[in-house]
C-alpha cells in the first residue's frame, strides 16, 4: 500500500433529488401506527409531522419548534447569596445533608421553576404540540389488502399504499425543506375516487377547556386555525391565554378535478377527487412574524408549484445535508425486507443485521436534520416532536447532558451548520445568567444551572438535589470551542470568545478553597442527579466538589487559554485561568479501583445510576486516554463495568461513546445492540424499558430524543476519532463490522474522511482539507502533511 497527495477541489454535496431512493435507507410498516411511538417523524428543522397512516381516518401530528407556552420570569432569589457563606461552611464542615436542607429553604429559583416537569400552565412554560390533522375518509366494510407505509431517509418522505374496494389509495408526507410548507398528497388510481374531511384540533392528555382551543375558520377558501398559549401563573389561580400566538393555515388543491367544500365553517370536505395536495404552513409570533401575513405569504407560494416541483425541491435541499454522508457495514436483503417491529425483534435474538446499524446513525442524522435548522431553535427533548400539551418534562433543555447529547452526531455527521441554533441558544442566555451569577453567587461572568427554556431561565431549579449543579454554562461552551476545532474559522472564534470568557470569568470567582484540601472547588454543587451516604447514615445530593465540575472547569479554562492565544487576546486573564487551573483537585483513583464521583469517597446510593458524570473527561472531553492516560482509562473501564449497561436509552447511548474511547469495539456494539432492543411492552403501550420503540425513536422511557443522538454520534466515535491530536481510523470496531466503508465523516483541524476496510483492516482511505492545516493519520503516515483547502490526501 502507498499513500499519495494529490490537488483535488472535493464539493460537499448529497444525493441528487432525480436519484432513486436508497431502499438500505428506508423502513416501514405493515399496519398503521396503533400508538404515536410507531408513527413516523417528518420535519424540516422548524415544523414537523407525524402521521400515523389510519385507513378510514388518519390523524397527523402537527409540530412547530417554537410552540413554547410560559413567558419571561424574574427568577431570582435574594436570599440565596446571603445564605451562600453558611451552606459552604456546613459542607467543609461535612454537614452536607443540613446543607442540603438550608438549600431547599433559601438557594432555590424564585416563584415555581419547572414545576416538577408540569409547568404547561406556569411561568416556566413546556414545548406543546401544536395540533392534529384528522383526515377522515369515512368508515369502509371493504378490506384493506397490501398496505404497507414507510419512511426514506434520503428523501424525507413518509407514504402509505393500500387497496380497498378495488382502488388503489397513496398518500406522501413531507415538510418541505426549500418552501417551509407540511405537504400531504392523496392519489386514487381510480378517477373521482379520492374524498374526506379535513379538520384540525388540540386535543391532548389533559383537559381542554372550550375556550381554550383555538378558534377554526374558512378564509377565501382555506382552513384557518389560531390560538394562543398559556403565559403563566405562579399562584393556582387559572391561567389566562395571554402567551405566545400561533397559526396555521391549510389549503386543498384538486389538480385533476373534484370539488372543496364547506358547510360547518370550520372543516374542509373533498369529494369526487382523484388527487389531492394539502398544504399547511405552521408559525407562532416567537420571532416577531406577523402570523396572518406569513402563513398566507407561505401558502401562497407553495400553491404557485406543481406538487412535482415541491416534491423535487424538497429533496434536493434536503439531499445537501443528508447525502454526504454514506456509512456501510453490509446487507441483509431479507432483514431489510421486514416491517421494523419485526426487525427490531429479530435484531434482538441473533444481533445479525448489519444494515440497521447503519440505518440508526442515518437516521440519527435524519432527526438531526429534521429537528434544527439555522435561523431557528435547537432540538429539545423531544426534538421537535410532541404529541401532547403537557409534555415529559416540559420538553426542555435539560443542561447536565441531554440537551448537550443533541448535538453530538453534528460535527463527525459532516452537519456543523445544525450546531449553530445551539450556539446561538446558548449566546441568548448570557445577559440573563449575568444576572443569575450575581444575585446568587455574588459573581461575575454567567452561569445557568440544569433548566433551560425559550425564555432565558437560567437560575438554580427548585429542587438543589439536581437544581444546583452550576457547569452547565460551561458545559455549554465545550461546543462553543468544539465548533471551532472542526471548522477553524477564527471570525467565529471571535465572535464565541466573549461567551466563553464570561462563562469562565464566572468561576474566577465561584470557586472557593476548600480548607480541608487546599483545592478550589465550586460549592454548591452536585453531581448530577446522583446521591451519596454521609457517615451518619443520611442520605444527600449537594457537596463541595465533584468530578465532573472539576473536568469541565479545567476544560473551560483550558479552551479559554488557547482561544485568547489563538486570537492574541486577554493574556494577563489567560494566566490568571492557569493558575486557578492548577489548583483544580486532579481527576483521581478511588480506593475501589474506580475514577472517584466526588471530591470524598463518598459510597453512592444506586451504584447503577443513569448519570456517569464522573466520566465526562473520557467523553465528550479528552482528559482520559487509552493512549495518554493509561492508569485513569482503566480505572474509568471499572467505573463503567460497576455501573453496568442496563439504564435509560440516553444513558447506554452515551456509554457506547465511553466504551468507543476505551478502544473496546465489542463493548460498545453491545451497548448499541441493547439501545435497539424493542422497548418493553404491555399491551399496546410501549413505555416500561430502555431500548428503541418501533420508529426506532429512544425510550427513556418515555420518548426522549438524546438517546438516539448519542447512539449516532457513537457509531462515528467507533468509526473515527480526532480528539488527541491525530486521526485514528476504526478505533473501536467490533467482528461484527470486519468489512464496510463510510464517507463524509469530518475530523478537528477542518478536514473530511472517507475509508474502506476488509477484514479489519483499512484498504483505502481519502482526506480532503476544508482549510489549511496539518494532518496526521495514525497508523497510515509517517508523518504529518500540510494541505491546503480542497486539496486530497489519498491512501491505496
Amino acid at each position: 500500500m502507498a499513500a499519495m497527495l494529490i490537488c483535488a477541489v472535493t464539493l460537499i454535496s448529497g444525493r441528487r433529488a432525480g436519484t432513486p431512493s436508497d431502499p438500505s435507507l428506508a423502513y416501514h410498516f405493515d399496519a398503521p401506527a396503533s400508538i404515536w411511538e410507531e408513527t413516523f417523524p417528518l420535519g424540516n428543522g422548524r415544523i414537523g409531522l407525524m402521521p400515523d397512516g389510519g385507513l378510514d381516518k388518519e390523524t397527523i401530528v402537527l409540530n412547530e419548534i417554537s410552540m413554547w407556552s410560559g413567558s419571561p420570569q424574574n427568577a431570582d432569589n435574594p436570599e440565596a447569596s446571603k445564605s451562600l457563606p453558611e451552606i459552604r461552611q456546613l459542607l467543609f464542615q461535612g454537614r452536607n445533608d443540613e446543607a442540603q436542607e438550608l438549600m431547599y429553604k433559601t438557594f432555590t429559583c424564585g416563584g415555581l421553576g419547572s414545576f416538577g416537569g408540569g409547568s404547561y400552565s406556569k411561568p416556566y412554560g413546556s414545548y406543546q404540540l401544536f395540533g392534529n390533522m384528522v383526515l377522515d375518509f369515512g368508515a369502509s366494510e371493504a378490506e384493506a389488502a397490501g398496505y404497507r407505509r414507510e419512511l426514506r431517509l434520503d428523501e424525507a418522505i413518509a407514504d402509505s399504499r393500500y387497496t380497498r374496494g378495488g382502488v388503489t389509495f397513496t398518500r406522501e408526507q413531507f415538510t418541505s425543506y426549500c418552501d417551509d410548507v407540511a405537504v400531504i398528497r392523496i392519489t386514487a388510481d381510480k378517477k373521482g375516487a379520492v374524498s374526506f374531511n379535513l379538520s384540525l384540533n388540540r386535543s391532548s392528555n389533559i383537559d381542554i377547556k372550550p375556550e381554550w382551543q383555538p378558534v377554526c375558520s374558512i378564509e377565501g377558501g382555506d382552513l384557518l386555525f389560531r390560538g394562543r398559549l398559556f403565559s403563566g401563573t405562579e399562584s393556582g389561580d387559572s391561567p389566562s391565554l395571554t402567551g405566545m400566538a400561533f397559526g396555521s393555515r391549510v389549503r386543498v388543491l384538486l389538480p385533476k378535478g373534484g370539488k372543496v367544500t364547506s358547510e360547518d365553517g370550520q372543516t374542509l370536505s373533498v369529494s369526487g377527487a382523484s388527487e389531492a395536495v394539502i398544504l399547511c404552513a405552521m408559525k407562532t409570533d416567537y420571532f416577531g412574524d406577523d402570523i396572518d401575513s406569513a402563513l398566507g405569504a407561505q401558502i401562497s407560494a407553495a400553491a404557485g408549484r406543481s406538487y412535482k416541483s415541491l416534491r423535487k425541491r424538497h429533496v434536493e435541499a434536503y439531499r445537501k445535508l443528508f447525502g454526504r454522508v454514506d456509512v456501510d457495514f453490509g446487507h441483509d436483503s431479507a432483514r431489510e425486507a421486514m416491517p421494523m417491529d419485526q426487525r427490531l425483534n429479530a435484531f434482538a435474538k441473533d444481533h445479525q443485521d448489519p444494515s440497521l446499524m447503519s440505518l440508526y446513525y442515518q437516521f440519527g442524522r435524519y432527526l438531526l436534520i429534521s429537528s434544527t435548522r439555522p435561523g431557528c431553535l435547537p432540538p429539545n427533548l423531544q426534538g421537535l416532536w410532541a404529541k401532547s400539551i403537557k409534555t415529559p418534562w416540559n420538553g426542555d433543555f435539560h443542561l447536565n447532558i441531554n440537551f448537550q447529547m443533541n448535538l453530538w452526531p453534528a460535527e463527525t455527521g459532516n452537519l456543523s451548520e445544525l450546531h449553530l441554533p445551539f450556539i446561538q441558544w446558548t449566546k441568548d442566555q448570557v445577559e440573563s445568567g449575568r444576572n443569575t451569577a450575581q444575585v446568587f453567587y455574588n459573581s461575575r461572568g454567567w452561569v445557568t444551572h440544569i433548566l433551560g427554556n425559550v425564555w432565558q431561565f437560567t437560575a438554580p431549579g427548585e429542587h438543589p438535589s439536581w437544581g444546583a449543579t452550576n457547569t452547565s454554562a460551561a458545559w455549554l461552551c465545550e461546543h462553543l470551542y468544539t465548533h471551532y476545532q472542526y471548522t477553524m474559522d477564527k471570525e467565529y472564534l471571535a465572535e464565541v470568545y466573549p461567551v466563553m470568557k464570561e462563562a469562565a470569568l464566572f468561576f474566577v470567582d465561584m470557586l472557593v478553597e476548600n480548607p480541608n484540601t487546599g483545592y478550589l472547588v465550586t460549592a454548591p454543587t452536585t453531581s448530577p442527579e446522583n446521591s451519596y451516604i454521609l457517615p451518619n447514615g443520611k442520605k444527600a445530593n449537594v457537596v463541595a466538589g465533584s468530578t465532573m465540575d472539576d473536568q469541565i472547569v479545567r476544560e473551560l479554562f483550558t479552551n479559554v487559554i488557547e482561544a485568547s492565544q489563538i486570537l492574541g487576546v486577554d493574556s494577563a486573564f489567560a494566566d490568571t485561568l492557569a493558575q486557578k487551573r492548577g489548583c483544580l483537585k486532579p481527576t483521581t483513583i478511588g480506593r475501589d479501583g474506580r475514577i472517584m464521583e466526588w471530591a470524598e469517597p463518598y459510597v453512592e446510593t444506586d451504584p447503577h445510576h443513569r448519570h456517569v458524570s464522573h466520566l465526562y473527561g473520557l467523553y465528550p472531553a479528552n482528559e482520559i486516554s487509552v493512549t495518554q492516560t493509561p492508569e485513569l482509562a482503566a480505572a474509568a473501564r471499572k467505573s463503567l463495568e460497576v455501573r453496568g449497561d442496563e439504564s435509560t436509552g440516553w444513558s447506554m447511548g452515551w456509554k457506547v461513546n465511553f466504551w468507543a474511547r476505551l478502544h473496546d469495539g465489542e463493548h460498545a456494539f453491545k451497548l448499541l445492540t441493547d439501545l435497539l432492543h424493542p422497548a418493553i411492552s404491555s399491551g399496546t403501550n410501549y413505555s416500561n424499558g430502555g431500548g428503541s420503540y418501533p420508529n426506532l425513536f429512544c425510550a427513556h422511557p418515555p420518548f426522549q430524543i438524546d438517546g438516539n443522538f448519542g447512539g449516532c454520534a457513537g457509531i462515528a466515535e467507533m468509526l473515527i476519532q480526532s480528539q488527541a491530536g491525530c486521526i485514528e481510523l476504526l478505533p473501536a470496531l467490533p467482528s461484527a463490522w470486519k468489512d464496510g466503508s463510510f464517507k463524509g465523516l469530518c475530523v478537528r483541524g477542518g478536514a473530511e474522511m472517507s475509508a474502506t476496510w476488509a477484514d479489519g483492516k483499512i484498504i483505502a482511505a481519502e482526506l480532503t482539507a476544508r482549510t489549511d492545516g496539518e494532518f496526521f493519520v495514525k497508523d497510515l503516515m509517517e508523518s504529518p502533511v500540510r494541505l491546503k483547502a480542497g486539496q486530497t490526501w489519498k491512501y491505496r
